[in-house]
């Protein structure tokens, strides 16, 4: 999993540790590195000084993952199917890295593996898929650890609506952990 000490990523390291996944993951710093391995994170790859790929197949004995959960799009799109097992599901969950890629198919179909794309963005309110279904889903399967505190929200800090230019820098500049919280004035 890439971004592992973003707000989504925090969530995913502990619900994917929960469930008994071994749980490699990406950040950028040291300390970002050692919150992941807090939350569950087996590896902690720093991508600004390691190669994932490489470190992916020297913890799995040259196997692969068996899931990406990519939050980088085309920028990582060959790297991530690199670093699959055979099988393995690549699910693409952001753009952050841009929306365009050149696709080894190849590769793929050598991986047998496949490339799933989602967003909550695009889905009807209700109906199979829609954000109901998943709302639902979410309060039954997750959150009575949440309310036992297994899982848990990692909130790097809360700023006034006020500060809103101050909280997008913040996240633009990756200087947080979890998620950055925008509250309604006093």
């Amino acid at each position: 999993m890439h971004g592992g000490s973003s707000g989504i990523g925090t969530m995913a390291i502990q619900l994917a540790a929960r469930a008994g996944a071994r749980v490699f993951t990406t950040a950028g710093t040291a300390a970002k590195l050692d919150v992941c391995r807090e939350l569950g994170a087996e590896v902690g790859v720093n991508y600004r000084d390691e190669d994932f790929v490489e470190r992916v197949r020297e913890a799995t004995d040259g196997r692969g993952v068996d899931v990406v959960l990519d939050n980088m799009g085309g920028k990582y799109l060959g790297r991530n199917v690199d670093a699959l097992a055979v099988g393995g599901r690549l699910v693409i969950i952001g753009m952050q890295g841009g929306t365009k890629a050149e696709l080894d198919i190849a590769k793929l179909l050598g991986k047998r593996a496949s490339v799933h794309a989602t967003t909550l963005r695009s889905r009807p309110a209700t109906g199979r898929g829609g954000k109901a279904e998943i709302v639902a889903a979410v309060r039954h399967d997750v959150w009575p650890d949440v309310e036992r505190g297994v899982i848990r929200p990692i909130v790097d800090r809360r700023l006034p609506m006020s500060r809103a230019a101050e909280a997008h820098r913040v996240v633009e500049a990756s200087e947080h952990i979890g998620k950055v919280l925008l509250l309604p004035e006093d």
